[in-house]
């Protein structure tokens, strides 16, 4: 194991390569005493399906996170391609968030954004610190679907993610 203090490779590298890996885009909600908090993340993934568990990373000290761990409950609200003004609007720090969003709630008691194309409820599972994120394991407790086209994010920047059919595309002929 190595004892460097100095990271191997540039953090700014890192964030620039990870950026051209495509991820949709949602928006963790929950509720705690002090009221409804709400974040945009892309660092979300499924992690089993029996149980059902999925993970999402926060950065130290996101209100949110906080919020989520104290509760013991949150909500990932992935986005349609039209909630881009969603995604901006739980991106940006020190807002009210759900100012004249109109709150809907999730069967337990978490806020959730209202036309998201999937609700999955969350109760937190397991919390992991890891490098400058802290990871919340969700048990799943319950989901809901809609139809639409996901918004997606890819080099830093919104995008649309489109459906190819089922026939193998040959990119490298």
């Amino acid at each position: 194991m190595s004892t460097m203090t100095t990271p191997l490779v540039d953090p700014m590298a890192m964030r620039q390569t990870m950026g051209r890996f495509a991820t949709g885009v949602a928006v963790i909600t929950t509720e705690d005493a002090s009221g409804p908090h709400g974040m945009t993340v892309n660092s979300l993934t499924s992690v089993s399906l029996d149980p059902p568990l999925l993970l999402v990373c926060f950065n130290h000290g996101a209100r949110t996170a906080e919020a989520a761990v104290a509760s013991g409950r949150f909500v990932v609200n992935i986005l349609s391609r039209r909630q881009q003004a969603i995604a901006l609007r739980f991106a940006a720090r020190g807002e009210d968030h759900f100012a004249g969003l109109g709150l809907e709630y999730a069967g337990h008691r978490v806020p959730v954004v209202p036309q998201a194309l999937a609700h999955l409820e969350c109760d937190v599972e397991r919390v992991v610190e890891a490098g400058d994120h802290t990871i919340v394991f969700g048990a799943v407790i319950g989901v809901n679907t809609r139809d639409g086209d996901p918004l997606g994010f890819f080099g830093g920047k919104f995008s649309d993610i489109t459906q190819h059919g089922h026939e193998p595309e040959h990119w490298f002929f």
